[in-house]
């Protein structure tokens, strides 16, 4: 069946998924970062505008809303009660909202509950007042034990050690400047064999307005200036959380296709979610207007869908890791399992 077609200023626009199936994880990490990538204060008030616009900000929380979904139905895989979760870089409580859906698995011999009932409070945290405070009035915060907290930033989080049963986060990561830094804070900050869950944008995420640009600005302006913020690829994050002391990892990857009218609706979508370039030294003011021109046109050329809309791949990558405790499972040894896997896939012999 044809997915429907995104009109950017629904509220709830339909999405598009892709599973990407080639993976590779838990590669080392080339080191800790030596620049800032990031502008941190212009972020914030990139994000302190997008939310103070309520109505609009709301109607491009679609990606936002739809992730938060996916990365609470994880918590669901975990059987646990949980006490106490830190949500790092809350945005405007997605995740929160989120918990507090039916269950979507629902087990058809007792009564469905939400997955809010899994824990007793959650505590969420963010730099940007107006995006965590956004939805303070919504129905949603008189069913789950929710606490808010703006931070100074989220690159240093300022508490004790030991003092989560989880720590949750959901599409603010890929803004943090040193993700080693921030990552082994999160473990330090986790009680012991406590799960730390996450989700951010990786990779290939926006490559058709990467490209696009790439090549409006060399044949418009003999150059390329950086349009689009660079992300970090799964390999690293395997990598990066093995280094930070997490144990077990999982991680894997996504794309979510979002269909737009045209490139310009796409850009408008990016600014209204505060996810706009905030690149160190990047070229101050708009992009000119016959560079978008020409990125118009050659993201149809090279991108657009048969029936004229222009697709927009946006790659998740989620992530679980634990922090190592006394009673953890412990994985076997290497040349320990009592099943060759030559029997079960027939030796593997051709002819």
């Amino acid at each position: 069946m044809k997915p429907a077609t995104l009109r950017p200023f629904l509220p709830r626009p339909a999405l598009r998924r892709r599973v990407c199936i080639s993976r590779s994880y838990a590669v080392q990490s080339p080191g800790l970062p030596t620049l800032q990538v990031f502008n941190r204060h212009t972020k914030y008030l990139q994000r302190e505008r997008a939310a103070a616009n309520t109505e609009r900000s709301r109607q491009v929380d679609y990606l936002k809303d739809e992730v938060a979904m996916r990365l609470s139905e994880r918590l669901l895989d975990i059987n646990r009660h949980f006490d106490h979760v830190l949500d790092l870089g809350a945005n405007s409580c997605n995740i929160a909202r989120a918990l507090t859906l039916p269950d979507p698995y629902p087990d058809p011999t007792k009564e469905s509950a939400p997955i809010s009932t899994r824990l007793s409070k959650i505590t969420a945290v963010d730099s940007s007042r107006n995006m965590l405070y956004r939805d303070a009035d919504l129905p949603f915060n008189d069913e789950i034990n929710l606490t808010r907290e703006v931070l100074d930033d989220e690159e240093r989080l300022p508490f004790e050690s030991n003092t989560f049963d989880a720590v949750l986060s959901s599409l603010s990561m890929h803004w943090i400047n040193d993700l080693p830094s921030l990552l082994a804070q999160i473990n330090n900050v986790l009680k012991p064999d406590a799960p730390f869950v996450a989700a951010m944008f990786g990779g290939d995420t926006l490559y058709e307005l990467r490209t696009s640009l790439q090549l409006a600005d060399q044949e418009r302006r003999g150059g390329v200036s950086p349009h689009v913020s660079p992300l970090a690829d799964v390999r690293d994050m395997g990598g990066l959380l093995q280094k930070a002391g997490f144990k077990m990892l999982t991680v894997d990857v996504d794309d979510i296709i979002v269909d737009f009218p045209n490139s310009f609706a796409l850009m408008q979508d990016l600014q209204a979610m505060g996810e706009s370039n905030a690149i160190l030294g990047r070229e101050a003011g708009p992009i000119k207007r016959d560079v978008l021109l020409a990125n118009e046109g050659i993201y149809r050329e090279l991108h657009g869908n048969e029936d004229g809309s222009l697709p927009a791949t946006f790659r998740m990558i989620y992530m679980i890791g634990w922090k190592e405790g006394p009673n953890q499972s412990k994985p076997l040894e290497r040349g320990s399992g009592d099943i060759n896997i030559k029997d079960i896939l027939g030796g593997g012999e051709i002819g």
